[in-house]
């Protein structure tokens, strides 16, 4: 590194800089006096090619220059880009040797030297005196300026030069600190008359703004129903943006391309403030106090949007107001309310909210009066907001219609409420594979049969869409058909693959189909490739039942096989899909081993002799379930074999002959004395008579008379007759067809169900009257 003199005071070394990228500077044109540029000499160093390298220094703009720039304790300093403040009146020439001499001062100190030659000379503005000289590493020293500018310049400048000595001029602004760059306001700079930290501070908010819209939009954009939009738009404004916002949404929201209906109201959807005080705990806008300076009552909860109005006009306009401008001051009474306004000032913004379509709310954006008021570029940052927040609630509320109509369509396809058939409690449960779209193809069903059994369903469609869903419905129904019909469980699986094979090609789903009998304490199991069932015996014993597994429904041209196990009183049967036992952390054997012990686990705490509660139960089944378990919709059936006692069931054959209803009526004067419900006797023998009456009419074979006592006493009577009864208004000539009319006003509940082989016609009577 070649050493170059910097002042009569002694010689100190430049010290390589790495130089700094500076915006292109503006060419002073050289002065007349300036001699022209001599050629470079041979074996001398290029011209630098950079910009910022080869660029002469620019001129002290008045006032202002780079941060950080000045000279030294010892009077030497060298600023990133080259700018120096010489010593008043003295002036170095370059040194090196790739050129010597000294450059031609101009009238304004503008300087006029060649590029490889030091010292430029100086004016009465002080302006920079030289440019650099080239030595044998592309670098040269400036020369110094003579004197202190007006305006506190710098005497000399060099691109990485040094300099000694620290002019000030009459703004007390040091002479060592360089100009702006091309006019630009630069961070820490100075202005003329001190008013420097103006730009500097409009930059700043400027980039604040920027920051803040940013933050805002991606905190709205979190939200993904309409309470989070809203709650998001209200947490991003307070207090970094206004101290209270007020938020109306179009009541009711319209949806789409659907019309919005009239008049066009506005209900105040949230409030929010920033709070001041400890005893300021409402969230909404109160009465005025010392501490905010808001004249604002409570904000009126409803406001209707008069057409041609001057609200109607803001809001049709789109764009946010000041709220001292003149719409907005006819525009805030509106809606606010009567007696309610914002004070006069830069202390509100009225913003409208549009969706896609059309305008659907309001916003209004408040300061306290001790808080800078709102600068035109904020109600480009209020409109940033407002268009966020408004097509935020347009999605939202299309998500939520489409939401709603997929959890109606699952609503509608499960059992809103089980049965409770006689010998039998049940409960069940249904989660879906996702929360935001409570959709799926799991479907879980029980359906009472003649003879007080009950059939319990559990079914799994292939898929998580509408389509598992309609088709999870298609075949429930089916079953419900099926089942209606008695058929035995392997002939209802077979007409479901039927079923899914005409609903289209690769319909598949699981299913199995079983039928518990109270009084025979047997239950009948086929499976269609779905998990086995688990019984909970009463001593805690959890068994996975052996039923074959079948195929899934919809693979067509296979049997299913049933099976008949005895199902004991006290004992808990489990149905479920595989989302319960299957993820991606375990297969299905794994979990439903998993499954069986928690059974036996949670039957031990409640005893040997004493079932554990079914809604407990399943409640349990439930939180065996881990972070990375729920892949899967999940159906849940759990039925409770309470039986029916044989003490407490009555069953006779009769004849289909005259003396039938008679011998009905005996045998069913019998049974009552036996439960001790003689009082129901009259009644009995009444319903009895007119049944079986029917019944022998038709049949041509014997004719079944049962009856049951549990917490109701149930008479089914069956015959050969497919043909059902029906409940007719009998005229006053007519001999028959009152018996169903005297049936309906008596018993509790009636009905008539078809069987394969007839079909059974029972009734119910409250044992206690």
């Amino acid at each position: 590194m070649t050493e170059h003199p910097t002042s009569h005071e002694g010689r100190q070394p430049l010290a390589a800089r790495p130089q700094e990228r500076t915006r292109p500077r503006q060419e002073t044109p050289p002065s007349p006096a300036a001699p022209p540029a001599p050629a470079p000499r041979a074996g001398a160093a290029p011209a630098p090619s950079s910009p910022t390298a080869a660029a002469p220094a620019a001129p002290g703009g008045p006032g202002r220059g780079a941060p950080g720039r000045g000279a030294g304790l010892s009077g030497h300093g060298a600023g990133p880009s080259g700018h120096m403040g010489g010593p008043a009146g003295h002036g170095a020439p370059a040194n090196g040797p790739s050129g010597h001499g000294a450059g031609g001062t101009g009238a304004s100190g503008h300087s006029a030297g060649p590029s490889d030659n030091g010292t430029g000379g100086t004016g009465a503005s002080g302006h920079r005196a030289g440019r650099a000289g080239n030595g044998p590493s592309g670098r040269g020293a400036g020369g110094s300026g003579h004197g202190s500018g007006l305006d506190g310049q710098a005497g000399g400048a060099a691109l990485s030069g040094a300099g000694t000595g620290a002019g000030t001029g009459p703004g007390g602004s040091p002479a060592g600190v360089a100009g702006p760059l091309d006019g630009l306001p630069v961070q820490g700079g100075t202005a003329p008359g001190g008013g420097g930290q103006e730009p500097v501070a409009a930059a700043r908010r400027e980039g604040d703004r920027l920051r803040f819209v940013g933050a805002a939009t991606r905190r709205i954009a979190r939200g993904i129903d309409l309470d989070e939009i809203v709650l998001g738009l209200c947490r991003a404004t307070v207090p970094t943006f206004s101290d209270a916002i007020l938020v109306y949404l179009r009541d009711p929201l319209p949806v789409g391309d659907d019309r919005p209906v009239d008049p066009f109201v506005l209900r105040l959807r949230r409030t929010d403030r920033l709070r001041l005080t400890e005893d300021d705990t409402d969230l909404g806008l109160s009465a005025a106090d010392p501490d905010t300076d808001l004249d604002l009552g409570p904000a009126a909860e409803l406001c209707e949007v008069q057409t041609g109005g001057a609200l109607a006009e803001v809001l049709r306009g789109v764009r946010p107001v000041f709220g001292d401008s003149a719409a907005a001051r006819a525009a805030l009474p509106e809606l606010l309310g009567d007696g309610r306004s914002v004070p006069s000032g830069h202390r509100a913004i009225l913003a409208p909210l549009r969706g896609r379509r059309r305008v659907i709310g309001a916003a209004v954006f408040l300061r306290r009066p001790d808080r800078p008021p709102f600068e035109p570029n904020d109600l480009l940052v209020a409109a940033q907001l407002a268009t966020h927040t408004a097509l935020g609630i347009d999605k939202a509320v299309l998500y939520g219609r489409e939401a709603y109509i997929a959890d109606e369509l699952q609503r509608t396809m499960l059992p809103e409420n089980l049965p409770q058939p006689t010998g039998v409690k049940l409960a069940s449960r249904y989660l879906p594979a996702a929360e935001t779209a409570r959709v799926g193809g799991d479907w879980y069903d029980a359906i009472p049969l003649p003879g007080s059994r009950v059939a319990l369903v559990v079914g799994d469609v292939m898929g998580h869409s509408m389509t598992s869903a309609a088709i999870m419905g298609q075949l429930r129904t089916t079953a419900q058909t099926l089942a209606g019909l008695d058929l035995p469980p392997q002939e209802v699986l077979h007409h479901l693959d039927e079923q899914a094979q005409r609903l289209g090609e690769n319909r598949m789903a699981t299913c199995l189909y079983a039928v518990y009998d109270p009084v025979a304490h047997r239950i009948t199991i086929a499976n269609a490739g779905h998990p086995p069932p688990i019984l909970l015996h009463l001593g805690g014993r959890a068994e996975v039942l052996r039923v074959p597994p079948g195929a899934p429904i919809g693979v067509g041209g296979v049997d299913f096989e049933a099976v008949e196990l005895d199902a004991p009183a006290g004992a808990t049967l489990l149905l479920y899909t595989d989302g319960l036992v299957e993820s991606r952390l375990r297969d299905v054997w794994t979990g439903i081993e998993q499954l069986r012990e928690r059974l036996a686990a949670t039957a031990q705490l409640t005893g040997p002799d004493h079932s554990p509660p079914l809604e407990a139960l399943c409640d349990d089944v439930l939180d065996m379930l881990g972070p990375g378990d729920r892949d899967d919709d999940i159906a849940l059936l759990a039925a409770r074999f309470d039986g029916i006692a044989p003490s407490d069931v009555a069953y006779w054959f009769l004849e289909p002959e005259e003396q039938a209803p008679g011998r009905a009526r005996r045998l069913a004067r019998r049974a009552l004395a036996r439960w001790d419900l003689e009082e129901l006797s009259d009644s009995v023998e009444l319903l009895v008579s007119e049944v079986v009456t029917n019944a022998v009419r038709y049949a041509e074979r014997p004719v079944t008379l049962r009856l049951l006592r549990t917490d109701v006493l149930r008479c089914e009577v069956g015959d050969d007759s497919p043909q059902l009864p029906r409940q007719r208004r009998a005229r006053d000539t007519d001999e028959g067809g009152r018996g169903l009319f005297l049936v309906n006003r008596l018993a509790r509940r009636w009905g008539a169900t078809r069987l394969s082989t007839g079909k059974v016609v029972w009734f119910e009577l409250p044992t206690r009257i």
